[in-house]
Parts: C-alpha cells; structure tokens; sequence
C-alpha cells in the first residue's frame, strides 16, 4: 500500500499534469495526462525525445504506444506547451521550458541541457528574404568531454 506522503506526491503530480494540459485547453485524455505527469509533474523542465518518454511510460507500467507519444508530444508543441528542438537531422528533442533560450548538446550522452542565456549574445543575424519574418533563432551548442 501507498504511503500517504507518496500518495500525496502522485496526486500533486496528476493535478499539476492536468492543470499544464488545461493552459493550452487540451482535453485531459488518459494518456495526455500520464505523459504530461511524466513531463511537468515534478515541476522541473525537461528536455525528452519521443523515445525516452516512451520507456519512462513502460516503466511507470503506462499503457501508450510509441505513435501516440509523437502525436501527444506534436499536440503538446502545437498547443505551445512544448518546443522542439532538432540536434541534427535525425534527432529531435521536445523541452518542456517554451521561452527562447540556448541549448548544450553532449555528443558523448546524446543529451540535450539547457544553456545559460544570460551568456549568450547575438548581435547581429542576416538579412530575411522578401516576404518571410523570423519565427525564432535555435541556439544549439555541441559539446564533447575531454
């Protein structure tokens, strides 16, 4: 049996899940909710890939596939709960902080974390094609330990 002090913090987490989902006015389905649990329900940002949270779900013994993750996870940046970022080509990452701010990527760990923006300056970015408008600028910093 739970726990009070456990059940407490599952509790917490579900509402604070629901509540995150409810900002955006998405419809608090079963599984929205047990992703948005694991997302936000700590309270902490995270940076995640559709692969990560997916296993995170198995083990939590959460009944999602793997093509309802990517679905929740693109309605979660549609609705502007989420952003992602894409390291390369082949690899994209959702961070659950929506502002824009840099980003370190650790090559050895395939791990995305968040960089100090207070650092960053960028002074001038080129010149926009007729007809376009910036929609954002991704700052995304490879790293590799030495």
């Amino acid at each position: 049996m739970m726990a009070e002090a456990e059940t407490q913090g599952v509790t917490a987490s579900r509402a604070r899940g629901i509540a995150w989902l409810g900002r955006a006015g998405l419809r608090p389905t079963r599984q929205r909710v047990a992703l948005a649990v694991l997302l936000v329900g700590d309270g902490c940002n995270r940076h995640v890939t559709a692969e990560g949270l997916y296993a995170d779900a198995q083990r939590r013994g959460d009944k999602v596939a793997l093509a309802t993750v990517y679905n929740t996870l693109r309605a979660f940046c549609d609705a502007g709960l989420m952003q992602e970022v894409t390291v390369d080509g082949t690899r994209s990452y959702f961070d659950t902080r929506t502002d824009q701010h840099p980003h370190f990527y650790w090559e050895d760990t395939s791990e995305l974390t968040d960089a100090p923006v207070s650092e960053l300056e960028i002074s001038r970015l080129p010149a926009v094609p007729a007809g376009a408008e910036i929609a954002r600028v991704d700052v995304v910093i490879r790293l590799r330990r030495r």
